[in-house]
């Protein structure tokens, strides 16, 4: 292809800026070879030219099309060089917001500065099981696929995340390990995840600080191998540390911190556990103050410290061990503010009152004076003597740094080990996934020894990478059988032989450290002497003798010498050391135990070499022999495994989220090897397509003929045609050069374009044809309107001049006619008004005298009352202070008689008589209880008849009570005659006697009246105060069954995780049973405590739950108890009040007829009133002493009831005894019955003290037991750890794991019968309840008890060998045999009849063990085949097994729809609505697995059919795509949206044949819905290639097509398509217009489904699929946030897939009769007959 074909008019290039590296541009002038320049014009409009050198004719670099910009691959553009990989990374970071993209094999992320939400768990739910180029780049997906590998290959991974300071590599990492920590784990946490994730939090606190560029650096590298068993779960872990930073201790530059977790120390200084240390803040140490910048913006240090610490503990580290490393740390920070004088030029001092060298000294446990003498000398020792020399103080401060970073050195590498030994495990390591988390390429203005092994490390991974891409390029070519030819690219190995050959940079610096007087200065000539004139990569600067520059692959790197020898030696003073070896501090003596064992190495080779001294010094390494060692290790290991490549990207230095600088980019991707796989790639051939992908691409290149059967030829027909050469034909794909994907995308879209001009010319043509056929139409018709509108016109003018003249004499003649009417009507009113004015004058004026008088009247009277009102008030006065002085003057009398002495005495005298028979009383009430106690026996045999009695009072309570309200009827009669009487009185002669007498019992018969009111209204209060209390207890209930569906959700829930862990408990006995010896081998000890403790929580919750449910029965009984004796308080309130008052009455009755001094005389005896009221007065007398009688039992009963209540509390009961009135108890006898009810209550305290006693003695025998059996085990463990310390550590091991394994087994069978014995217990209680209740029916219906002893059983099967039935039930039933050949539901019924036998022969046995036989028997059915069938089977059978104890339970509220004869099946015996329960609780089981199941089977078909396959042809076009290819889930078959809908006919149709309930269906097809519009939204949400317009059209098709076969199965109302909401907004949200801020207003109404997070998302993701479709604005998307910023919602972006809704199980009772039912021969069930 010519470049005058690519670079023509309108092509876009990209040209070289020194601001922002590249510059996109566009040519306004065709280039024609030989050319010098090119005519371009920027992005900005302005016009620049381009030379172009005739002799190397270096055109610059074309731009992809805009079509290929923002792809996922790097690797997919056309045209692969530095500005498309920039421009791409560009695109996606700030525009999509997406900061991962994949170049390859390799992931690049870049770091955002932000926190993202795509790290939740429903994410790595998402990538789980996923290939990796199916979803969007991603850590996950790397992970993922190095998790599938080792998983299917069977070899070890590794992934390795490189990256410069402030990248991101820790978080990289960090999140990979989570990722597998996530998916390898089974559904129940175990310890080990937890405790690998534990060490990022200890790493980070001890090895990150904050950097010039970075807030939380890691100033070490790591590999981190995660270890996998055979089921790929992880076991354990271990950690590889290189090149910690030591310097970073004692110095840090502007800006910059120390490590972490000084200043977490610093921070924490005040608890009480710290005092010792005595800390400050940050700023009082000299190590930590240098950078001054202590703190981080966001950081919390104490926080942080909580953190740390949590770690620890998690990690098995000890209480003391933590403080221990905390102790050191904080000498580290004393050491570093010790001061050293200056004596002279020589020597150097400590003073020895320094405070931080005696605080150093005394947390180490060393002397003082030692410590201070060493840090100031040093012992020089030569082949015949030793001596001590002083030091300078330069040198003395060196050796304190060097003494701080030695010991954090040590601290660091204990805690590493500590690390490993805690993520250790005792099973065996099948295979491991390393993560690396190591430093980047890096380049300073000052690069010293650091920088210098970090870019050595880097030029070995470089290595390493490009060997591996070039590995991965030849291997895709030879599949293909491609012919290739070697591909150049950079090799550095002379580099890296540069730095590690013999006579290298490494070798030199180690033999110059050997040397005795070794310095930079020296090294630095042999460097230039050896490497200067015979390597290439090696470079002395201009300007300087103490420097080198070594070219590395990412850039030229110049190093200074000045302190290379000192780090690489890492010398300190040993007799520094052996001082801190003598500290009484047993735990720092851990930290220098390898120096011990290497210098007694070194002793013994020197005693058998006989040398000293040198010989020493020689043998240690040197930091840069230990690192090239480890390095080799390393890389020995990465070989071994397959490598997974992650390249963090830091895009900026300011920390601003989503700005790219660049020139930072730029630099970046040179130094981690993007670049270099970019140009491998550009070196071969790139672009790949499967034939079909690009036949389905480029097929409107083609004509009609040139399309044949055979793909493969008619691609290369086509390329023949189109390109001549740069590409190649594999087996399955076409390879291409690079640049050939744009010219045929080129290509593609100018015949595009050309198609659409044609169809425009068509469509525009046909349209001013049809334009201009409709104006000569149009004309044609509005001439002829026009003539008919003229002729129209004319006619109505003749109408309307006729009609005007016919109108006007019309109305001429009804305006005179109005007038007139107007004029009498006008007269009328006015003499109308007229005379009703002089009426109304008059009528006012007779009303005014009228009103006048009346006034007068009442003025007058008032004044006459006021008048006698005040002489009133006054006598009312004058009597008051007369009886005022009357009664002070008494007063006076009584308090001068008070204070006399024989006055005290007489009441004296009568207090000592009262004292002396109330001692005499004492004691015959003590001679009373004894004899009483005797009686005991005798009473309670009284105790029946008592309760008759006590009933045949209630009785004449109620008689009595009856009679009062039949008298109170009564009553109007009585009146009737009273007016009668009185009548007859005034007419007889004696009238004013009679008068008087009947006035008086008329107003004693009007009291009587009024009083007899007043009951009635306290009557009807009280009885409104009761009908309240029942309101508000029922408003209570409807409270609660409003409460009651959020519960059983939330019940569900629980009791799913409960039966899950259940079943996971079981597994694991199982396996322990099975394979003791794999389980010594294999079983984590940890997780086997986890479990057990788990165990017993649940155990406990158990518990619990049924002692609030105890609590709860006890309570509603306490209620009723209440409620009656609130009740009988209320009545007999009632009537004290109606005795109090019938007595008053009649005793003002009694009074006004005896007393002869009253104004009214009594009647005359033998006359008719005297006659009337002595009846009157009987029957009153009756009535009272019936009052009396109710009193004195409700009061008797009362005293009873109290005493019984305040049984424990003697003097509560004497204070209820007290409170009543000592008068009111005399009456009557009340005294007495209060008696009675004292010693009644002396005998149940003696009773009650006797069993507290022997409860007492029974307790403590228990306790005894209890003790001794500890005894026992705690002598039996003292023996068994005696005898493991002898044996060794493996041994050891297997026999405390077999101990415990005894110990737990012991636990739970106890656990068990304890278990069994209280739900025994349980039961016994509850038919002990139904007894007690049957008992008082039968007392109160003897007929119903004739019934129940001749009910006969019509139906039922001898109960024998039902072990049998069920094993033939569970395992010979089959499904699909039940479906088709017998009624649904058989096994339930043949269930159900045998237990309406055991409960026909009243077996509670038989019953219990029928039906948890079942329960278990369904279990294990459910657990081992658990396919969809048998699943759904077994769900219709419970619901049915379950309707029917329902139906035939004898409930009101279950048999209102049986029939009479199902009526007579029902169970008479037992009550077991407990297992209607349990089947409930083991239905909502099975439908949580039959969910499960079904999405199980669905998860592979839903995003195939719903998101990958192209229902409607023709609407999607694949793109080109790069490396990591789409795989499609089925690459066999494609699966389309037929298959899924006819897997769920499938699903429907089983459970329609099984029979089960409509409503249960209707749930589950519901279910199946969400399921799919979750996973698909989320996939969606998760793939950029698949927010499209089309896609949108794609899924609104399928969804319809879901929609229509609900309707089809009448299945629209289940809920179902409600669940499909949230995925078609999105596809709408796909089609619809997305520009204005109209279009946005109609978005936020539109997508009311999805949250704001999943609406922002799938506009950042939309990607145009062809030319004619534009990208989402940026200022639209921040629009749409604008708008949707005050919704209240979740902000998780993913839909929870797992999420199951809560299921309801309504009744629906079996109309199939029982005596109807057959069991099939085919069965085997001949030992069942019917009886």
């Amino acid at each position: 292809m010519a470049a005058s074909e690519l670079y023509a008019k309108y092509a876009r290039v990209w040209l070289p800026d020194a601001g922002e590296v590249w510059k996109s541009a566009e040519l306004t002038k065709d280039y024609s070879p030989g050319d010098l320049k090119l005519s371009l014009q920027l992005e900005d409009g302005s016009d620049v030219e381009h030379k172009i050198d005739p002799q190397t004719n270096n055109l610059p670099p074309l731009r992809n099309p805009n079509i290929l910009v923002g792809e996922n691959d790097l690797t997919a553009l056309s045209y692969l060089h530095e500005p498309a990989v920039l421009h791409n990374l560009k695109v996606r970071f700030i525009d999509s917001k997406l900061i991962y993209t994949y170049c390859g094999i390799v992931l690049v992320a870049i770091n955002p500065y932000e926190s993202l939400p795509i790290y939740e768990t429903d994410i790595i739910n998402a990538y789980s099981g996923q290939n990796m180029g199916d979803m969007d780049p991603h850590i996950f997906a790397v992970a993922e696929e190095a998790y599938k590998q080792m998983a299917r290959d069977e070899r070890n991974q590794s992934i390795i995340v490189s990256g410069e300071s402030g990248a991101g590599k820790t978080v990289s990492a960090k999140y990979a390990m989570r990722y597998f920590a996530t998916v390898s784990c089974s559904s129940s946490e175990a310890s080990v995840e937890e405790r690998v994730l534990a060490s990022n939090p200890i790493m980070e606190a001890l090895g990150n600080a904050k950097t010039t560029r970075n807030d939380n650096s890691s100033r070490f590298g790591k590999y981190i191998e995660i270890g996998f068993d055979k089921k790929h779960c992880i076991i354990g872990a271990n950690m590889r540390t290189y090149l910690l930073e030591k310097s970073r201790v004692v110095f840090q530059t502007d800006e910059e911190r120390n490590y972490h977790i000084f200043y977490q120390l610093c921070a924490s200084s005040h608890l009480p556990e710290f005092k010792a240390f005595k800390l400050g803040c940050a700023d009082d140490f000299h190590c930590t103050n240098q950078g001054q910048s202590p703190v981080i913006d966001g950081v919390d240090d104490a926080k942080e410290m909580c953190n740390t610490r949590r770690a620890f503990s998690k990690l098995g580290i000890k209480e003391s061990d933590q403080m221990a490393i905390y102790q050191i740390l904080a000498a580290i920070l004393h050491l570093s503010n010790v001061e050293v004088k200056d004596q002279s030029a020589d020597r150097s001092s400590i003073l020895p009152d320094n405070v931080h060298l005696m605080v150093f000294c005394e947390l180490m446990g060393v002397p003082c004076e030692e410590m201070a003498h060493w840090l100031c000398h040093r012992k020089l020792q030569t082949t015949t003597e030793t001596y001590v020399k002083p030091v300078s103080k330069m040198n003395a401060v060196n050796g304190r740094d060097a003494l701080a970073k030695h010991i954090y050195a040590r601290l660091f590498s204990w805690i590493v080990c500590s690390i490993n030994n805690a993520l250790k495990s005792a099973a065996k390591k099948r295979s491991f996934i390393g993560v690396l988390d190591i430093y980047g390429f890096e380049t300073f203005d000052v690069n010293s020894f650091e920088q210098f092994c970090i870019n050595y490390a880097n030029e070995k991974l470089q290595q390493q990478f490009n060997l591996h891409v070039f590995k991965l390029e030849q291997e895709e070519y030879m599949k293909e059988e491609i012919p290739w030819t070697l591909i150049d690219f950079d090799d550095n190995q002379p580099c890296i032989d540069l730095i590690e050959a013999k006579l290298g940079v490494l070798d030199l610096l180690d033999e110059e450290c050997k040397m005795p007087k070794g310095c930079d200065d020296t090294w630095a000539q042999k460097l230039y002497n050896t490497l200067l004139k015979q390597n290439a990569f090696f470079d002395k600067p201009r300007l300087s003798n103490r420097a080198f520059i070594i070219h590395h692959f990412a850039d030229k790197v110049e190093y200074e010498c000045e302190g290379f020898l000192e780090k690489n030696r890492d010398t300190v003073n040993a007799e520094q050391i052996n001082a801190l070896k003598k500290s009484k501090v047993d735990w720092l003596l851990k930290l220098f135990e390898d120096d011990e064992k290497t210098t007694s190495s070194a002793k013994k080779r020197s005693s058998v070499t006989g040398r000293t001294g040198p010989t020493q010094r020689d043998n240690k390494k040197t930091v840069g022999l230990q690192f090239r060692q480890s390095l080799h290790l390393l890389m020995d290991t990465l070989n071994a495994t397959t490598p997974h490549y992650v390249r963090c990207i830091k895009p900026n230095d300011n920390k601003s989220p989503f700005f790219m600088d660049p020139m930072r980019a730029v630099q970046q991707l040179r130094a981690c090897g993007i670049l270099e796989t970019i140009r491998i790639s550009a070196a071969g051939f790139p672009s790949r397509w499967t034939y079909q992908e690009f036949f389905s691409r480029y097929r409107v290149l083609m004509k009609q003929k040139d399309v044949l059967h055979d793909r493969k030829l008619t691609c290369k027909n086509l390329l023949e045609k189109l390109v001549r050469d740069k590409y190649q034909f594999g087996k399955n794909k076409i390879f291409f050069r690079a640049g050939q994907v744009a010219y045929l995308e080129k290509l593609r879209s100018d015949k595009l374009r050309m198609a659409c001009v044609r169809i425009q010319k068509t469509i525009r043509c046909w349209l001013a044809r049809k334009k201009y056929l409709r104006m000569r139409e149009s004309a044609i018709t509005i001439q002829r309107h026009v003539r008919g509108h003229q002729a129209r016109c004319y006619v109505k003018f003749l109408q309307r001049t006729r009609a005007a003249v016919i109108i006007q004499r019309n109305v001429r003649m009804w305006v005179t006619r109005t007038r007139y009417q107007q004029q009498r009507s006008a007269a009328i009113t006015i003499q109308c008004f007229l005379r009703t004015y002089m009426a109304r004058k008059q009528y006012y004026k007779l009303l005014f005298e009228h009103k006048a008088l009346v006034i007068q009247k009442w003025f007058k009277g008032w004044q006459a009352r006021r008048h006698y009102k005040r002489i009133m008030e006054a006598i009312v006065l004058l009597q008051s202070c007369v009886r005022r002085m009357k009664a002070k003057k008494e007063l006076k009398k009584l308090k001068v008689e008070a204070r006399s002495v024989e006055r005290v005495k007489k009441l004296n005298i009568g207090m000592e008589n009262k004292i002396m028979q109330l001692q005499h009383k004492i004691n015959e009430q003590h001679k009373d209880n004894r004899e009483l106690s005797e009686r005991l026996n005798v009473m309670e045999k009284t105790q029946t008849t008592e309760r008759e009695k006590q009933n045949r009072e209630i009785e004449n309570l109620r008689r009595s009570e009856q009679e009062a309200r039949a008298k109170a009827v009564k009553l109007p009669s009585l009146l009737e005659q009273l007016s009668f009487l009185q009548h007859e009185l005034e007419n007889t002669p004696n009238c004013k006697e009679h008068t008087d007498f009947s006035s008086s019992h008329i107003q004693v018969v009007e009291d009587l009246n009024m009083r007899n009111s007043l009951l009635i209204s306290e009557k009807d209060e009280l009885s409104k105060k009761n009908l309240e209390q029942a309101d508000q207890l029922t408003g209570t209930e409807q409270s609660t069954s409003n409460l009651h569906t959020e519960e059983r959700s939330r019940y569900q829930s629980l009791l799913s995780e409960h039966l899950h862990l259940e079943e996971r408990h079981r597994d694991v006995k199982e396996e322990m049973n099975l394979g003791v010896d794999e389980t010594q081998t294999t079983v984590d000890l940890p997780i086997l405590l986890k479990l057990q403790r788990r165990v017993k929580e649940l155990e406990q919750d158990k518990q619990s739950l049924w002692q609030q449910l105890d609590n709860g029965e006890e309570a509603q009984q306490e209620k009723a108890k209440v409620w009656t004796e609130m009740n009988c308080e209320i009545t007999k309130q009632k009537l004290e009040s109606d005795n109090k008052k019938l007595k008053r009455d009649l005793d003002e009755l009694r009074n006004s007829l005896t007393n002869e001094n009253s104004e009214l005389a009594p009647p005359i005896p033998g006359s008719l009133p005297y006659n009337i009221l002595l009846e009157h007065l009987g029957s009153s007398n009756d009535e009272l002493e019936m009052r009396k009688e109710e009193v004195l039992l409700l009061r008797s009963h009362m005293v009873r009831q109290e005493a019984l209540k305040h049984k424990c509390n003697l003097h509560s009961l004497m204070l209820f005894l007290r409170s009543i009135n000592i008068h009111t108890l005399n009456e009557d006898g009340e005294l007495w019955l209060a008696y009675e009810g004292l010693k009644e209550t002396n005998r149940m305290l003696e009773c009650q003290m006797q069993e507290q006693k022997r409860a007492g003695h029974e307790e403590y025998k228990k306790l005894l037991e209890e003790v001794n059996k500890f005894k026992a085990e705690k002598e039996q463990q003292q023996k068994l750890l005696a005898q493991s310390l002898l044996l060794p550590e493996d041994a050891r091991i297997e026999a405390s794991l077999k101990h415990e394994m005894t110990r737990l087994t012991n636990e739970n069978l106890v656990s068990l019968l304890t278990e069994q014995q209280v739900e025994t217990i349980r039961k016994l209680k509850k038919q002990l309840k139904l007894y007690i209740k049957k008992v008082e029916d039968l007392e109160g219906n003897h007929v119903a008890l004739n019934v129940f002893i001749k009910a006969t059983f019509l139906c039922g099967f001898h109960f024998i060998l039902f072990y049998f039935l069920n094993a033939v039930i569970f395992s010979d039933l089959k499904p699909r045999g039940v479906a088709v050949s017998f009624i649904p539901g058989l096994p339930a019924y043949i269930i159900f009849m045998c237990v309406r036998y055991a409960d026909n022969v009243n077996d509670d046995q038989r019953v219990s063990a029928l039906l948890n036989s079942t329960i278990s028997s369904i279990k294990g059915v459910i657990k081992v085949g658990g396919d969809f069938e048998v699943v759904s089977f077994w769900l219709a059978n419970t619901c049915r097994l379950m309707h029917c104890l329902k139906q035939y339970s004898g409930d009101e509220a279950f048999i209102t729809h049986n029939t009479a004869k199902q009526n007579e099946h029902c169970l008479a015996n037992f009550e077991l609505s407990e297992y209607q329960q349990v089947f409930g609780d083991l239905a909502i089981q099975i439908y949580r697995q039959l969910i499960k199941c079904m999405e199980d089977t669905l998860q592979p078909l839903i995003v195939a059919s719903m998101l990958e396959h192209e229902t409607i042809q023709g609407v999607m076009g694949s793109k080109p795509t790069g490396l990591r290819k789409r795989s499609t889930s089925f690459p066999e078959q494609a699966v389309t949206l037929e298959v899924l809908l006819q897997r769920l006919g499938v699903f429907l149709s089983t459970m329609s044949q099984h029979g089960m309930d409509l409503d249960l269906i209707k749930q589950l097809v519901k279910q199946q819905f969400y399921i799919i519009c979750a996973v698909t939204l989320n996939h969606l949400l998760l793939r950029k290639d698949m927010c499209s317009w089309s896609k949108g059209l794609q899924i609104r098709y399928n969804v319809w097509h879901l929609e229509e076969w609900l309707a089809e199965r009448e299945m629209s109302d289940c809920g179902a398509k409600e669940t499909l909401e949230p995925l078609l907004q999105a596809a709408q949200l796909l089609q619809i217009k997305k520009k204005t801020e109209a279009d946005a207003q109609v978005i936020c109404t539109m997508c009311s489904a999805l949250t704001t997070a999943q609406i922002v998302k799938v506009l950042t993701l939309y990607t145009p699929v062809i030319e004619f479709e534009e990208r989402v604005s940026t200022t639209f998307i921040t629009t749409i946030k604008n708008l949707l910023k005050d919704r209240v919602e979740s902000t998780t972006l993913m839909m929870d897939a797992k999420k199951i809704f809560s299921i309801t199980i309504p009744f629906t009772p079996s109309p199939v009769a029982l005596e109807t039912i057959q069991i099939p021969a085919s069965l085997n069930l001949g030992f069942l007959a019917r009886i």
